[in-house]
């Protein structure tokens, strides 16, 4: 069966582009390590320059748009790594957890495979603070039902810290709540695109005309205008990090 991102991820690399400030967190937690696997790797996004990658991923699409020079990816999945016991200094894994279809499969695997931290970028589903569920609360639902709960994550990779990472006003990953103080750009069918929660919800077009409307007439902006005056927001987004 083709990989999701076989089909969603056309144009991926142009729309997600990593955020320098997230990557500070995620480099940061890998430590002093030296060889890092990046799990469900896409076309490279984070990826330390500075150490020896080398990068999982299942689509063949997202692996056609790693750029030049970057690390040479496997095809394969997180629940089935082709590699022994503690072949890695530490490994990660940058929102693409919630696409995983064994979750504990995916993480016991990774916290194999490398001998110091495992590093996760992901989501937490309780977190409630972004307007954009107001319009479209199939989010939450959707959230819930592929996002791992944070206590999962101990559950299955042993005792962890949570940090949460800030998402400044004007993050260049395209990820779902990137735009919170960017609202037209959640009208643009091409930012869309990049985001796969708008792949998996039905009836977004009715939600996304209210949105647009209520720009048009000035109800966003007086009911969330106060974002504007802020340069970051905790979005629910989390480091986890497991020291092993």
């Amino acid at each position: 069966m083709p990989a999701i991102y076989d089909a969603i991820g056309v144009d991926y690399a142009n729309l997600r582009k990593p955020d320098p400030r997230i990557a500070a967190y995620i480099h940061a937690a890998l430590g002093d390590a030296k060889t890092v696997l990046n799990v469900g790797a896409g076309a490279g996004s984070y990826e330390p320059v500075d150490r020896q990658i080398t990068a999982v991923e299942p689509s063949a699409e997202m692996i056609r748009q790693r750029p030049e020079g970057a690390a040479p990816a496997i095809q394969g999945s997180a629940e089935a790594l082709s590699f022994a016991d503690d072949s890695f200094d530490a490994a990660m894994a940058i929102l693409t957890v919630h696409h995983w279809t064994d979750k504990a499969k995916g993480l016991t695997e990774m916290r194999r495979v490398s001998r110091g931290p495992v590093v996760l970028l992901t989501f937490d589903p309780a977190h409630r603070g972004c307007w954009l569920t107001d319009y479209l609360p199939e989010l939450v639902t959707l959230d819930e039902g592929q996002m791992p709960v944070i206590a999962d994550y101990a559950r299955w990779l042993g005792p962890v810290t949570t940090l949460p990472v800030p998402i400044p006003h004007d993050c260049s990953d395209g990820f779902l709540y990137a735009y919170w103080r960017r609202p037209h750009a959640y009208l643009d069918p091409r930012i869309r695109k990049g985001m796969s929660s708008f792949w998996k919800i039905a009836g977004a077009e009715a939600a996304l005309e209210r949105l647009a409307a209520d720009l048009d007439s000035g109800a966003w902006e007086a009911r969330y205008g106060n974002l504007m005056e802020l340069d970051a927001i905790d979005a629910g987004y989390r480091l986890v990090v497991s020291q092993g």
